[in-house]
């Protein structure tokens, strides 16, 4: 298996995509945020003491997005066209998906996974004072379309369901 960022030598390098034309691309990835039943109840009723969980957390994911060139040294700065970021309140957590966008020389599969990874971040930092015990679960890219090697996608195992959870 040869990996791209790798030279012959082994040493790390930035992959050169002078030479790819521009396409559309796309990626999608999810995530979860575990809570306990009273902050599930209090993102429900909006009496998260700290505000507006859900709206900061959105906001949180579509700004990550754009920086990801910031946090990781091997990654292309590319134009971030479009991203969405949507949260959903399930029984015993928040379900994350985010979408990217672009018209650029690579894809945006990290962008689309820092998304949701801040998001969660996000929710962790303004319910921690009320559930210490939150945590991030089952968090990868579940889709993209566009690029060279064409459309991907797969299902995480429980996710969106609260099934399969380790603890």
């Amino acid at each position: 298996m040869k990996f791209t960022h790798l030279t012959d030598a082994g040493s790390a390098h930035m992959v050169d995509v002078t030479e790819k034309r521009p396409t559309v691309r796309q990626a999608t990835a999810q995530g979860e945020v575990a809570c306990s039943p009273e902050v599930m109840a209090a993102l429900r009723d909006g009496t998260v003491p700290k505000g507006d969980v859900l709206a900061v957390a959105r906001i949180a994911g579509i700004s990550a997005a754009k920086k990801v060139p910031e946090l990781l040294p091997l990654a292309h700065t590319i134009g971030v066209h479009g991203a969405s970021l949507d949260l959903e309140l399930h029984e015993d957590h928040v379900f994350i998906e985010a979408t990217v966008r672009t018209a650029d020389r690579t894809g945006v599969e990290m962008e689309a996974l820092t998304s949701v990874s801040v998001a969660a971040l996000a929710i962790i930092d303004m319910v921690k004072g009320v559930d210490r015990s939150a945590y991030i679960r089952r968090c990868g890219v579940v889709a993209k379309s566009g690029g060279r090697s064409g459309d991907w996608s797969r299902e995480l195992p429980g996710a969106g369901t609260g099934a399969g959870d380790e603890e």
